[in-house]
């Protein structure tokens, strides 16, 4: 049974979506990479409903970050954890959406957490 790197990622993703849920108080902070940019969401998963975003595509950090980069997630890690806390979100479910815990993705988690949002 041969697999592509997207079809075994994905169901890495479905396994650990099985055992992770957003809710009301503690949202589901999901992100997803591409080789080019970066995205993250709070998600409440009870309504269905996606109470943040932020990536590397926004336009007031599309000029100064690149998405493809440590920095760059790093920064949009912070942004969305900023966001959060002006919502009055402090506490998150972290989802790294099948992706291996490593390099940007850590970024992003280490970014938020810098920010003040807790794991």
């Amino acid at each position: 049974m041969k697999n592509n790197k997207k079809e075994m990622r994905q169901r890495r993703h479905a396994r650990s979506r099985f055992h992770l849920s957003g809710t009301a108080q503690k949202p589901r902070l999901a992100v997803f990479r591409s080789l080019k940019h970066i995205y993250a969401q709070i998600i409440d998963d009870e309504t269905g409903q996606t109470l943040i975003t932020a990536s590397s595509l926004d336009k007031e950090l599309r000029r100064t970050i690149n998405g493809g980069n440590k920095n760059g997630a790093k920064q949009i890690g912070q942004k969305v954890a900023e966001k959060a806390m002006a919502k009055g979100i402090t506490c998150v479910v972290f989802d790294r959406g099948g992706f291996q815990y490593h390099g940007r993705v850590k970024e992003l988690a280490e970014g938020a957490r810098s920010a003040g949002l807790k794991f």
